[in-house]
């Protein structure tokens, strides 16, 4: 059977936790097969889960920075103590009638590089432990607020009290947390209660497969988008089979074209063998997959 090496776009449904996914695709690929996930949705979540398998979990660490898109319902005049609807209200207010133009204003203050304090409830470490169980055994949870960047913003729809958002963002940004602070931007407070993850970096929801669709190995092969998707942007170097051989023993071949700081090494056969640095006049391998 043909190696199953490469990315899955799971369609992640409400109610799992990205580590039921991963579990789900390992026993369907088998247990000789890695597997792991980039970008962890909450279990009230859905969409967009990229699964690496094979040598993909190698580059994983290619989508810490990748570009995040979400949409996401607040309701507005109920604040929770999870910031989503998971969470208890713990302060409940009338929601005043706003026009599109006010809440449009209100919208355009968390455009750009902002500052964001993590939900309470929240996978971050404190002292040691992580935020949320500390929150959930009662203690008292602040996280310092941490610079984080919105590169898009926009109002989809306003049905009082809830208010449709599209967002387009960098690493670090807590939805949840952008809901709450609409919300006491707006001066009646809110969480969110729906969210949904349109795309990570190169990966997009309508590339996602539903998770109840993935039965057995041959529908993951179906599904297996190659290694080197999330490379995309970055310049490919043909090697032949001579230079194919070094790559694979960590050795440096003669750089060419592209003059470009890094690229992606291939094989004859087409295949993603290594990820190369120019180093002056030659390629080095700094991760090598095949």
């Amino acid at each position: 059977m043909t190696a199953l090496t490469g990315f899955l776009v799971v369609d992640k449904p409400a109610g799992l936790t990205s580590h039921d996914v991963v579990a789900r695709v390992r026993r369907l690929a088998g247990r000789a097969v890695k597997v792991g996930h980039a970008g962890t949705l909450d279990p009230a979540a859905t969409g967009v889960l990229p699964v690496a398998l094979g040598s993909a979990t190698r580059l994983i660490d290619q989508l810490v920075d990748a570009r995040k898109g979400y949409r996401g319902v607040v309701r507005l005049g109920v604040q929770t103590t999870t910031d989503d609807a998971e969470g208890e209200p713990v302060a409940t207010l009338p929601v005043p009638v706003f026009t599109i133009t006010e809440i449009a204003a209100v919208l355009a203050q968390f455009r750009g590089d902002i500052l964001q304090q993590p939900p309470a409830f929240s996978a971050l470490h404190v002292a040691g432990q992580r935020a949320y169980a500390l929150a959930r055994a009662g203690d008292q949870v602040t996280l310092a607020p941490r610079l984080v960047r919105i590169d898009r913003l926009e109002l989809l729809d306003w049905a009082s009290p809830d208010l449709t958002i599209e967002v387009e963002c960098g690493k670090g940004v807590y939805i949840r947390a952008l809901a709450r602070d609409i919300g006491a931007a707006l001066g009646c407070g809110g969480h969110l209660v729906s969210l949904q993850r349109t795309f990570v970096g190169p990966f997009r929801l309508a590339q996602a497969v539903p998770l109840a669709n993935l039965t057995d190995q041959s529908c993951l092969l179906n599904h297996l988008l190659p290694p080197e998707t999330v490379l995309q942007d970055w310049p490919l170097v043909q090697v032949d089979a001579d230079d194919a051989n070094r790559l694979r023993h960590g050795m440096a071949i003669t750089a060419t074209e592209p003059d470009a700081p890094h690229a992606r090494a291939h094989d004859p056969a087409g295949k993603l063998i290594a990820l190369l640095k120019r180093d002056g006049d030659n390629w080095r391998p700094v991760k090598v997959l095949g």
